[in-house]
């Protein structure tokens, strides 16, 4: 199966997207992007219909544009992981939640310290809106990609009414 990969430019800098023919496989920001270029291997570096519509619903998103993506999406990881981050996908736009809340909504009320884990290893960022999980405190706790990252769409997300 071909693998493909472009880069766009955007207000968190530069962003990798990986996907295969019919699914979004990955997202992440240049800090990251080594380690990802080794996890999928043999990538076609050019954009394909699933880069182009991703590129397309970023853009309209960072825009204040865009609440909900449609982009297919395919992961892989533990089963935990894989659990957490549907979890993730039931965050609406402009909310947060603590790790603990998450690990409740996955009936896994102990493993806090887990979530924060499966959200660190996130391969969608933004889509998958691990930024939207928050210390139960309302400190921002962590994100793989640094907290001014974190800072910046949690401020996205709450700046003005988003449209509706």
């Amino acid at each position: 199966m071909k693998i493909y990969c472009d880069e766009m430019t955007s207000p968190i800098g530069r962003l990798y997207i990986v996907a295969n023919a019919t699914h979004l496989l990955g997202l992440t920001m240049e800090v990251s992007w080594d380690r990802e270029k080794r996890r999928f291997g043999s990538l076609l570096y050019r954009e394909n219909v699933i880069i182009s519509l991703t590129k397309k619903e970023l853009r309209e998103y960072f825009s204040k544009e865009r609440e909900e993506f449609s982009i297919p999406l395919s992961f892989k990881g533990t089963s935990f992981q894989e659990r957490a981050w549907r979890a993730l996908l039931d965050i609406p736009y402009g909310k947060t939640i603590s790790y603990e809340e998450q690990a409740k909504n996955i009936d896994n009320p102990k493993a806090i310290r887990a979530i924060g884990g499966a959200n660190g290893a996130n391969p969608i960022p933004i889509i998958i809106p691990c930024h939207r999980v928050i210390r139960k405190s309302g400190d921002l706790g962590g994100y793989a990609s640094g907290l001014e990252i974190k800072k910046f769409l949690l401020n996205l997300e709450n700046s003005k009414q988003s449209p509706q």
